[in-house]
């Protein structure tokens, strides 16, 4: 039998994507990590494990080596959502299979469940997984399967999926893998799981094959993020759970002890944080028990870190569509949600809570801690054309409301074998198709630009925003977090550092920028004629009678450039 102290390990992330879970960088989920830790306990030690992303072993290809010479090598990888990335590119099949073919010791493939690595695409859309000429399949948790084969001496596993016992110990000794990860450690967020599977059974969605809701304890994820923090991570999403507002409760009803106990232990163990966002709240939660929720915001936003989102499963505004696709929350009850969150996490740091929401009208020049983000689904079981104009009263509600929503996600819906949505057949979404595009845009200039206007106007401050790729003359970047604005930036600045932000323009669901603070006496034509207020002729004499000593000196070109400049004087440049 093979001694596991004996034993290499190869670890791949092909990436994952699910509906409550990111792991396409600078995203790294939490599978890699869980398999490394279940391989570690079952007696692999830490300097035999090795991790690489499929992006890794595609920039060089000396590092297949380490698949090649493994004893044992897992890949990790599907998508049950995939979208368009900038930080890294899914595995493809025959990327999968020669992952296989070069592998010399025993090959195992796994990742979200059933789906995502069949024939059409390894890395995205195929709904039923596939073996692509591996030795194991793990059709269930891919870190059981690791620690059963381990135990095994690489004989075999049962399918199963591992507890919370187990959990906790795999989730806390798993995390010296971000440490090989390219972009640690300033570039990469760790997703969290709070807990999978949900009490609620909508027809289209995946998360309820886990079954109901499991919950990590508080100490567990506490635990995990103070070890993950001492291998250098700075960013923490607490995406992977259906419903943030339950943990730690009956899987409905808000439980805000366990809540404060999470994020106030998480502040403890990692106090030099830079990111603590979220993902998945349920507005029938907030409605439902709206003094228990309202408390358990006023803690999420006490605790996290500005630009924070909490994305609301609407998925439809037609009751028709809600009751033949068993959708939780009407409409009305949605827009009660999105009032709450305003009123309780709306505010900016530097205001009180009491002054929210203020959408920035001249309290301070940061993001709100936490606003909801809205989900719309098409496609679904008794979609039609009434459908979008039942969506879209409700997005002109809530603006015309003066409330504040992050992020309006608009999507077709995947009919995922096992769930009701494949069972039906339709093609719903298909027919539909010309309309669907119309709406969209609909919603992308009559609603998304103004709230994007609204909750980040100009003068917004965004620090730390990563410089990713150059296009059209421009350099784009995003912070890290939840569905972080995209930023464009006159001129091609150096990529890969990081760099303050303020926010001179809106696009319908992204921003322009100039890096702040914005010194009148080296800025570019380019970046003076971003800024609102500023054409040619007025940034022309701004560059032609530099050097400045004083905010005066510049505003007496008829423009206040205070919120871009940052605090004066102004150092004198030599001329």
């Amino acid at each position: 039998m093979t001694d596991p102290a004996d034993l290499t390990v190869t670890l791949v992330d092909g990436y994952v994507d699910e509906p409550a879970h990111f792991g396409v960088p600078p995203y790294i989920s939490t599978y890699p990590r869980f398999t490394a830790g279940a391989l570690v306990d079952a007696g692999v030690p830490e300097e035999n494990v090795t991790y690489h992303t499929i992006d890794e072993l595609r920039d060089e290809r000396q590092k297949w080596a380490d698949v090649a010479d493994a004893d044992l090598m897992v890949y990790i990888g599907g998508m049950t959502v995939p979208g368009s990335y900038v930080g890294g590119t899914p595995a493809e099949p025959d990327e999968v299979r020669e992952l296989a073919w070069t592998a010399d010791g025993t090959s195992v493939m796994g990742g979200p469940i059933r789906f995502g690595v069949g024939e059409e695409n390894a890395g995205a859309q195929e709904m039923e997984r596939r073996n692509l000429d591996y030795d194991f399949l793990a059709m269930a948790d891919v870190e059981a399967a690791a620690y059963d084969l381990v135990d095994s001496g690489l004989e075999g596993f049962d399918n199963r999926y591992r507890d919370n016992e187990e959990l906790d110990r795999w989730a806390a000794k798993g995390a010296f893998v971000v440490e090989q990860h390219p972009n640690h450690p300033d570039y990469l967020i760790c997703e969290m799981e709070t807990s999978r599977g949900c009490a609620y059974r909508c027809s289209f969605c995946t998360e309820p094959m886990y079954g109901n809701p499991a919950f990590r304890t508080p100490e567990s994820v506490v635990r995990e993020v103070g070890n993950l923090s001492d291998r250098g991570a700075k960013h923490f999403r607490l995406g992977r759970q259906a419903d943030i507002l339950a943990f730690g409760g009956d899987g409905e009803a808000p439980n805000p002890d366990a809540l404060r106990r999470l994020y106030e232990g998480i502040r403890e163990v990692a106090p030099d944080l830079e990111t603590l966002h979220l993902d998945n709240m349920n507005p029938i939660t907030v409605v439902e028990w709206p003094e228990k929720s309202r408390e358990c915001i006023r803690i999420i936003a006490e605790h996290n870190t500005p630009g924070d989102t909490a994305a609301f499963g609407l998925e439809s505004a037609d009751p028709v569509v809600q009751e033949q696709n068993t959708l939780n929350v009407t409409a009305d009850e949605c827009f009660e949600a999105v009032k709450i969150v305003n009123e309780e996490a709306g505010w900016r740091p530097g205001e009180s809570p009491a002054d929210a929401p203020t959408h920035g009208d001249g309290a301070t020049n940061r993001l709100p801690k936490l606003l909801p983000g809205i989900n719309l689904l098409h496609g679904l079981k008794g979609e039609r054309e009434e459908t979008f104009a039942h969506n879209k009263r409700f997005l002109h509600r809530v603006y015309d409301a003066g409330l504040m929503v992050r992020r309006i996600n608009i999507r077709q819906v995947m009919a995922f074998e096992g769930t009701e949505m494949a069972e039906e057949g339709a093609n719903i979404a298909a027919e539909h198709k010309k309309l669907f595009q119309k709406y969209k845009k609909e919603v992308r200039e009559e609603i998304d630009r103004p709230m994007l206007k609204r909750v980040a106007p100009a003068g917004t401050v965004l620090p730390n925003v990563h410089l990713e790729y150059h296009q059209d003359g421009r350099t784009f970047g995003r912070q890290l977090g939840t569905y972080s604005l995209l930023v464009g930036i006159p001129g091609e600045l150096e990529l890969g550092r990081t760099t303050d932000v303020t926010i001179v323009d809106h696009g319908y669901r992204s921003v322009t920028g100039v890096p702040h603070p914005l010194d009148p006496n080296e800025a570019s034509m380019d970046e003076l004629t971003s800024i609102p207020g500023i054409g040619k002729r007025t940034a022309g004499d701004i560059v032609v009678n530099r050097p400045y000593a004083s905010a005066d000196e510049v505003n007496a070109a008829d423009v206040d450039l205070s919120k871009f400049t940052g605090p004066y004087p102004v150092e004198p440049k030599a001329e």
